[in-house]
């Protein structure tokens, strides 16, 4: 089969690699529809972060099961399914718990994603149906439901834990894929004022058409102070969607005593003053998002009913054997996201 991998930083290459197989139990071996390329992908494809070189590649599909173990019972072949980055067994104290990127039972596994065929390991519990077939659904219908498998589930991660509430006022750092969907999360957690931080035109008009009511371009102290003039007091919520240092000490000022911050964004720093979050009881939340939970308690049915359509996230798509093109726009800035057509 065809398959990502990582030449080196800023070099992606399609390599054919034997199709994976059943190694073990709670295992499917899927079909992939339809795969992306994620903004966390970003730090190792620029050097910033470590990947082995000669690796594969990629962590969210939706695709058709193709073969089970013999122990999954409630996922069969010929399912429809959201593959989520996530791996969560739904009976450990986290799952039970709601935090289900947090699973005790199953950390990884699965193959790559950036691929014709993958292996999900948490089968059972972790992928989540969808009605009917790939054929039964429009190309943008299929591209919100791809972003179930991480962005939309991790832009209402950070709402969910910055515990947004109806007629709150939402401050949301980030303005790309996660940040885009957090102003859907909080929308849909009933916030009535969502500012969102955006400096590019294109950004700023999606997050206006997905909910939200401000933009903010400044950064720094100028975008706090740019806050504070629109709120008085702060924001009662924060969803930090970027991981940088100065982002997370943003979205400290900029919320109002007692608010909470919903961080999503993955770590890119050595260490954090926690100094601030006392001198004003703000809280400081999130982690990795609990995919399969949120979808199937809310966001699977709010896409097929269009009451979201998250799917516009992705404005440039590629073939897979143009990965390194689907990349490139993405760390030029070209592409919000970039979705990959199997």
């Amino acid at each position: 089969m065809k398959a990502t991998i990582f030449v080196e930083p800023g070099k992606m290459k399609i390599e054919n690699i034997d199709k994976p197989e059943i190694n073990g139990e709670d295992q499917a071996i899927i079909r992939v529809v339809r795969s992306s390329v994620c903004g966390s992908d970003l730090w190792w494809y620029r050097g910033i972060s470590e990947k082995e070189k000669g690796s594969t590649a990629g962590h969210e599909a939706i695709g058709v099961v193709e073969e089970v173990s013999k122990d999954v019972k409630n996922i069969k072949a010929g399912d429809f399914v959201i593959v989520p980055f996530t791996h969560g067994c739904g009976h450990c104290t986290a799952c039970k718990a709601g935090f289900d990127g947090d699973c005790l039972n199953h950390a990884s596994g699965s193959s790559s994603f950036q691929a014709e065929y993958l292996r999900y390991v948490s089968a059972s519990w972790g992928l989540v149906k969808i009605p009917g077939s790939p054929e039964d659904y429009s190309d943008e219908m299929l591209k919100s439901l791809q972003t179930l498998a991480d962005v939309m589930a991790t832009g209402f991660h950070a709402a969910k834990t910055a515990e947004v509430k109806a007629g709150e006022t939402v401050v949301v750092m980030g303005d790309g894929a996660v940040g885009l969907c957090g102003v859907i999360g909080a929308k849909l957690l009933g916030a009535k004022r969502i500012i969102a931080m955006s400096r590019h035109e294109d950004r700023q008009k999606l997050a206006i058409e997905f909910g939200a009511t401000d933009i903010v371009a400044e950064r720094g102290e100028a975008a706090v102070q740019k806050i504070m003039d629109l709120t008085e007091a702060g924001a009662d919520a924060v969803l930090e969607c970027v991981g940088t240092k100065e982002s997370i000490e943003t979205a400290v000022k900029v919320g109002r005593p007692g608010a909470i911050v919903g961080r999503v964004g993955v770590p890119h720093i050595d260490e954090l003053d926690t100094n601030a979050l006392f001198w004003r009881n703000i809280g400081l939340r999130g982690g990795i998002a609990a995919v399969t939970t949120h979808d199937k308690a809310i966001l699977l049915n709010a896409v097929l009913k269009g009451e979201i359509n998250p799917g516009k996230v992705f404005n440039k798509q590629f073939t897979l054997d143009n990965v390194q093109v689907a990349y490139e726009a993405m760390d030029q800035r070209e592409a919000i996201k970039s979705l990959l057509i199997i």
